[in-house]
């Protein structure tokens, strides 16, 4: 799952066109706070472009932004990145979280890093001091390349509370306070002319109603998004409404994943309900129904009735053949029946 960037150039890593550095839109940081703090929008302040990032050398970019089940590819060649570099880095000198957290008092910055590069590695303990230590981040840590490689990489984790402390690390770097406040500030953002501005406000929006703040109303702000004319947009509304993780999100995803008139839209809401984003196992699975009377819809196109079967196969773990009967057949005796 990414992270909305901003563009800052063009260029290639070995040559290769698929492995592009990921452009930073991380425009938000401390112009969000002080723009809080004067009652005014981001949008009205001068955007600061952040320097281009390559998250792992540039190499698992391509699979983030690859097809249905990225997410999986992106953890199998996180957990090579992270295995190796930890022979040198952090990992190996660190020990456990507790003891990195303790061992000099780092300022927040080098921290907050350290912490979620254990928490992306699974190390005991470090999803625990940042739970702990985040809120005393707020204000004080700059977004850069290391927090958005670290953060898009918890995001991708199989394990769900280090996705959960990638959210509550990029809402600190961002400076966002989780207040109601901060909620009327990205939706005014959200309405901002700068395309930057807009499509970061509504991945923010969704990542601070994950913490518990006005969800609701931001279900309904970014629901609104989907039919937002622009195709940039609705997609970014629906990266926003995987990250906020509850059951009034299922619905939208779904019908986005059945309507909406761009590929790249209807296969990102495939993707939230198979595997990205924040909802759980069991809220997965309630979309079964639904996603097998896509497999068979002779109103569909090919291409979306193929991303049901494989939305299917990642919720289930199933790897049945794309054949409707056989789904249904499975599904009657082994998730309806109980």
């Amino acid at each position: 799952m990414e992270t909305p960037q901003q563009p800052t150039g063009q260029g290639q890593l070995g040559g290769d066109p698929r492995l592009q550095p990921a452009p930073d839109y991380g425009t938000p940081g401390p112009h969000v706070q002080d723009a809080a703090a004067n009652g005014t929008s981001p949008s009205d302040n001068p955007a600061r472009t952040g320097p281009l990032i390559a998250i792992a050398a540039g190499a698992f970019l391509a699979v983030l932004v690859g097809g249905i089940g990225s997410a999986r590819a992106a953890r199998l060649l996180l957990a090579d990145f992270f295995s190796s570099h930890g022979k040198t880095g952090l990992h190996s000198t660190a020990g456990s979280a507790r003891d990195a957290a303790q061992s000099n008092r780092q300022r927040p910055q080098k921290e907050a890093e350290a912490l979620l590069e254990q928490a992306v590695a699974n190390s005991d303990g470090a999803v625990d001091q940042i739970s702990e230590r985040v809120d005393s981040w707020r204000g004080k840590l700059k977004w850069n390349s290391q927090i958005a490689t670290l953060s898009t990489a918890a995001l991708n984790s199989s394990n769900f509370r280090v996705r959960e402390s990638g959210i509550e690390v990029e809402l600190a770097a961002y400076g966002l306070a989780k207040t109601s406040s901060s909620v009327d500030l990205l939706e005014r953002d959200a309405e901002s002319p700068d395309h930057a501005h807009k499509i970061w406000a509504l991945w923010a929006l969704g990542a601070i109603a994950n913490r518990g703040i006005e969800t609701e109303r931001v279900v309904q702000i970014l629901t609104s998004y989907l039919h937002d004319p622009d195709e940039d947009s609705r997609r970014w509304a629906v990266e926003g409404l995987a990250l906020v993780g509850t059951n009034s999100t299922i619905l939208p995803l779904l019908r986005t994943m059945r309507d909406d008139p761009s590929p790249l839209v209807r296969e990102r809401a495939a993707c939230s309900l198979a595997e990205s984003g924040m909802l759980t196992h069991e809220q997965r699975l309630s979309a079964i129904p639904e996603l097998l009377n896509y497999t068979d819809d002779p109103s569909l196109d090919a291409q979306t009735r193929a991303w049901a079967f494989q939305a299917l196969g990642d919720i289930t773990g199933q790897r049945l053949p794309s054949d409707t009967a056989a789904w249904r057949s499975w599904y009657g005796k082994t998730v309806a029946s109980n």
